[in-house]
């Protein structure tokens, strides 16, 4: 077995008393890991750059290629998992260990690591107290002037199996005081829950609270300031104390961004990056600092037996000052009735006029739309072939319930869109059909629709036919000038027209709307092919090495790495990268097997020819 040594930084983790917390309740236990794992620690560890080596049952081993890096994320976790712990009694709070260490490693051919590197950060965690992060000595002395933190110094520590005492620092996350939910992996409703009912109210408060708060914006603003509107709607907070309800509040998040994202000359931030700050405690001023915003929508939403509380805050973030809050509290069943009501309320608290008010539109199947939010809570989770199947079922069922429902058919587009540009797509499926069917159902009944238009126009430009892709995704974003995945949609099209230049302003709009998004290893791999299509060889591998470390695993970094290794005289690392292409997807097996748009920038089909990639 071939192997490759390498100094990294090592973090291993795992839960305090595991064993006595699935002894008690296995099955709450385990949902509430997989829980954290989706929403808290997995994207925690991606925007840190981590890469996951393996998970030890209710442990993990990750590779930093910074100490600075790990210890970020390890302090965010925990940090984390303190607001979620916080009311819970002392028996059901799940708490880590996190024990870290920079030093050599082995890494074998089926990447797991191996080594002292692993074995002494391993015992760092076993001696780790609950809730704490202990620092090897190599690992401290890269930190320690970045860290505002108290450091306990337990010196020179003898650990299990080591031959020497090492050096071992502990550090003491500081606790917070509010309590945040839990999102664990939804299941479908086996008849009309309550949920479904709640799901009513949603399409009452959206437009209202979009409104008010635009409307308060639009009134405090001078017409030189009206271009430079910026926002980012935070996720609600589900504090209803049943986690079931989290998909509820995150439907409404994402649907009052979609309204916002529709405001002319607006900037609204996305909501893959907006949920980055999910469960956390934020300063309203130092997000604005971070994203770029002048404003910060908040709010939460709780059901109690019959009745649903929403309540909506807008602060300056500027200054942190809280410019307007409004409560609405109605029993569930009516709330659907209480639109004209709710809007009013509003427009007399805000003492602006609403004119033009539109009727609300024909009623919805609710358990339609209980089962289309589900479904998008789902697939927005892990991106994975098997989230995006399990997601596709919920959003089919939607559709039979409900063959109108916008949402749903656009999250059915979406699902086999993925599974065709991912390779998911089993032989024979007719994609065109799976794909154009439902999204041009959702766009005949929403023109505005920016995720039908986005399956649309992916599936089109992998095809061949670019120019109607990009017809199409323009329009899209006419509709949703703020919607990310749209702009790179366009660097997609733009980079099969050849139009490179072009495609990377696309992708720069894109990481500047969601700048913590859970797709930017993807848009770094469309940010380094246009670089190769324009010959910037260097650039490109820089790139596609960013994509990498941002966990985006497809073989399509390692197909540019090939071309551009190639192109710049590099063979043996071409023939490694065109190896790891061709594993990772059997189906390159030729120049002839390319898609549309990669068969369309020359260079890298000169680089792969190069590489050793057959013509046919």
């Amino acid at each position: 077995m071939s192997e490759t040594r390498k100094i990294a930084a090592i973090l291993v983790s795992d839960v305090v008393g595991y064993s006595r917390l699935a002894g008690t309740d296995e099955d709450r236990t385990l949902a509430r890991l997989r829980a954290l794992r989706s929403d808290l620690i997995d994207p925690t560890i991606a925007v840190h750059h981590g890469h996951i080596v393996k998970r030890t049952g209710d442990g993990s081993l990750i590779e930093f290629r910074s100490v600075v890096d790990a210890v970020r994320c390890a302090i965010e976790v925990q940090n984390g998992m303190v607001e979620r712990n916080a009311g819970l009694p002392p028996e059901r709070r799940i708490e880590f260990r996190v024990g870290i260490h920079l030093g050599d490693v082995v890494e074998e051919s089926d990447g797991d690591l191996m080594g002292d590197g692993v074995n002494i950060a391993a015992r760092l965690e076993g001696i780790c107290e609950p809730g704490a992060i202990c620092l090897s000595e190599d690992a401290y002395r890269q930190v320690k002037g970045r860290l505002d933190l108290a450091v306990a110094d337990l010196g020179p520590t003898r650990l299990k199996n080591i031959a020497e005492p090492i050096g071992v620092y502990s550090l003491k996350v500081g606790k917070h005081a509010e309590a945040a939910s839990v999102k664990p992996v939804p299941t479908t409703p086996s008849g009309r829950p309550v949920s479904a009912m709640l799901a009513a109210g949603i399409v009452a408060l959206l437009v209202v609270i979009a409104a008010a708060a635009w409307y308060f914006l639009a009134e405090r603003s001078t017409p030189a300031d009206a271009a430079h509107l910026s926002i980012v709607v935070l996720p609600f907070a589900n504090l209803s104390g049943d986690p079931t309800q989290d998909y509820f509040a995150d439907g409404v998040t994402e649907n009052l961004t979609t309204d916002l994202s529709r405001i002319r000359n607006s900037f609204v931030i996305a909501r893959n990056t907006a949920f980055t700050y999910k469960g956390k405690n934020v300063d309203a001023k130092e997000i604005g600092k971070e994203l770029g915003v002048r404003y910060v929508l908040e709010g939460s939403v709780q059901r109690d037996q019959g009745r649903v509380r929403v309540n909506a805050q807008l602060i300056d973030a500027e200054s942190g000052a809280h410019l307007w809050a409004e409560r609405f509290e109605e029993d569930v069943a009516d709330l659907f009735k209480l639109q004209d009501q709710v809007v009013a309320r509003i427009a007399n608290s805000l003492r602006v006029e609403l004119a033009n008010a539109e009727s609300r539109g024909p009623r919805q199947n609710l358990d339609a739309v209980d089962l289309a939010m589900r479904g998008w809570a789902l697939q927005w989770q892990t991106q994975t072939r098997e989230s995006t199947r399990s997601a596709r079922e919920l959003f089919e069922q939607a559709v039979k319930l409900d063959p109108t429902n916008v949402e749903a058919n656009g999250g059915l587009a979406y699902g086999h869109a993925r599974d065709f540009a991912n390779g998911w797509a089993e032989p024979g499926t007719d994609s065109a059909a799976l794909v154009i069917g439902p999204a041009d159902r959702a766009l005949a009944i929403d023109p505005g629709n920016g995720m039908a238009a986005y399956a649309k126009a992916l599936y089109l430009g992998l095809v061949g036919q670019i120019g109607e892709a990009k017809t199409i995704t323009e329009v899209a974003l006419q509709h949703n000038p703020n919607l990310a995945p749209l702009y790179a949609q366009l660097g997609i099209v733009d980079t099969g027209l050849g139009e490179y230049d072009q495609a990377k302003s696309d992708i720069e709009q894109a990481k500047r709307l969601s700048p913590r998004d859970p797709q930017l290893g993807l848009w770094e791999f469309l940010y380094g092919r246009a670089e190769l299509g324009l010959g910037h060889y260097a650039e490109a591998i820089e790139a596609e090495h960013r994509a990498l470390d941002d966990n985006f695993r497809p073989h399509w970094p390692h197909e540019v790495l090939a071309a551009a290794y190639a192109l710049s005289g590099k063979s043996q690392e071409a023939t490694d990268e065109l190896t790891k292409t061709r594993s990772l997807n059997p189906k390159i097996t030729s120049i002839m097997s390319l898609n549309a748009i990669d068969s369309k920038i020359l260079r890298l089909v000169d680089g792969l020819r190069q590489a050793g990639l057959p013509e046919r």
